[in-house]
């Protein structure tokens, strides 16, 4: 499932291709990737869903854009998963969110009968999402989705997706009302486990940065 990108070389990697559509980038189905989109809407609500969905598709066509190779059924799967530390059903009392759902995330790799070094990938991805930054290097998926949510989040580096590419995204999964939901569950999180991820973004202003998010626009074709 690893995405190649044949005759690139080193200096080609960090180059980038404009040519990104939503069609071209979802994942091949598999049991893996089927079951773990029924598990983020039984359990999230749409403006999560819609989040996961957004969050896999801006970190699939970064890769395209920055030919970082990446395996799409392990980060769809990170994807659509990564959040499942916020809700009632998942959230770990104790633990960062993030840590909640990557343990998540390695329990439904044992139950897709993925071996163990494909669950711990799957939970190092899920982690590593919360990191300020993650060498590509080190985890090409765990970087890609890093970029992807911050994108979703807060509007890091929007201008490294093409406009009409952010559109296209949008359009077929609107944000609904993510800024107050999101910003609440962060606030909860900082409120009970101080000093984890989430609550640093708080306290940094998370709520601020998302209400100002470019993805929010009218012009984006986008629903707050």
């Amino acid at each position: 499932m690893r995405r190649t990108f044949p005759n690139a070389s080193a200096a080609d990697s960090r180059s980038y291709d404009s040519r990104v559509d939503v069609a071209s980038l979802l994942p091949v189905p598999t049991p893996a990737t089927t079951a773990a989109r029924e598990v983020v809407v039984r359990y999230s609500s749409a403006a999560l869903v819609n989040h996961c969905e957004r969050s896999f598709l801006w970190s699939a066509s970064l890769g395209r854009l920055k030919r970082i190779q990446y395996d799409a059924e392990l980060l769809y799967v990170a994807s659509m998963l990564h959040d499942l530390g916020l809700v009632p059903a998942f959230d770990n009392q104790l633990a960062p969110f993030e840590d909640a759902g990557g343990d998540v995330g390695w329990v439904f790799g044992a139950g897709a009968g993925w071996p163990a070094e494909r669950r711990d990938r799957v939970k190092e991805i899920i982690v590593r999402h919360m990191w300020h930054t993650v060498d590509p290097a080190l985890d090409a998926e765990g970087h890609l989705l890093r970029e992807g949510t911050a994108l979703d989040i807060s509007g890091r580096n929007v201008d490294t997706w093409p406009a009409d590419f952010r559109a296209e995204v949008l359009r077929r999964c609107p944000r609904l009302g993510l800024v107050s939901e999101f910003t609440a569950a962060f606030e909860d999180q900082a409120r009970r486990k101080p000093g984890c991820a989430a609550a640093a973004a708080v306290a940094s202003g998370l709520g601020a940065r998302m209400a100002a998010n470019p993805l929010n626009s009218d012009a984006f074709g986008a629903v707050r």
